[in-house]
């Protein structure tokens, strides 16, 4: 089969859920927001799953989408920087202590994983724990991807993790889960091209502190009930 004409091969990979960066133990709040009654199975399920995404994409999601595409930027166009202040700038935007083990626990597992794939990736100066969002957006570069790239990666993986859980703690059906994050895509078209056009900016300035620090206090709520909770099924 032929890859698709102006996509570079290697963002096939990094869109691919198979890929072993350990997003597969995270369900983005879901799980917690199933406890809680949140988000419901049955024939409330996609509905449930739908609000819950178009809450978190233009939020929690702009926000990675933003850092993702900025360190994109940076590593596409070789410009020097310190990864400490980027990594600190998203510290910032991460209140709850619980959501930042969980973006540099995923960031430490897909730098790994970039460092087997793409052994020339720009990755010195970043901390051996960092941010999941940093990590993607110098992946993205090293496989020839630009910003906008890097944005829509960033959101395709946090609706990926929610539809998927809600199949494993739900049982919802796959195939309409799947029509779930293909609307939820679409949907957040708009907040993948601010996150492309702000880190693109961000990082022409070298100034982590001009991306968004969009947020909704509930997943920060539930994020740390759920780090407390006994037999969880998902890391968050």
């Amino acid at each position: 089969m032929d890859v698709p004409i102006g996509l570079p091969p290697g963002l096939l990979l990094l869109a691919d859920s198979r890929l072993p960066t350990g997003g597969h133990a995270h369900s983005a709040g879901v799980e917690e927001a199933v406890r809680q009654g949140d988000v419901r199975g049955g024939r409330h399920g996609a509905a449930d799953l739908t609000a819950f995404l178009a809450a978190r994409v233009p939020t929690a999601g702009l926000v990675t989408a933003s850092f993702a595409a900025g360190a994109c930027a940076l590593v596409h166009d070789r410009r020097p920087t310190s990864w400490a202040r980027w990594e600190a700038a998203l510290d910032a935007r991460t209140p709850v202590a619980a959501l930042r083990a969980v973006s540099r626990g995923q960031g430490r597992a897909m730098l790994r994983t970039v460092r087997a794939v793409w052994p020339d990736a720009l990755i010195e100066g970043l901390d051996e724990r960092p941010h999941q969002a940093l990590v993607l957006g110098i992946a993205a570069a090293a496989a020839g991807g630009d910003a906008g790239h890097a944005a829509a990666l960033a959101v395709h993986h946090l609706i990926g993790q929610t539809t998927s859980a809600a199949v494993r703690l739900l049982g919802l059906d796959p195939l309409a889960l799947a029509g779930v994050h293909a609307r939820a895509l679409e949907a957040g078209a708009p907040t993948i091209a601010e996150a492309a056009r702000r880190g693109a900016e961000a990082a022409a300035a070298d100034d982590p502190d001009q991306l968004p620090a969009a947020t909704t206090p509930r997943p920060e709520v539930l994020a740390v009930v759920h780090a407390r909770a006994e037999g969880a099924l998902f890391a968050s």
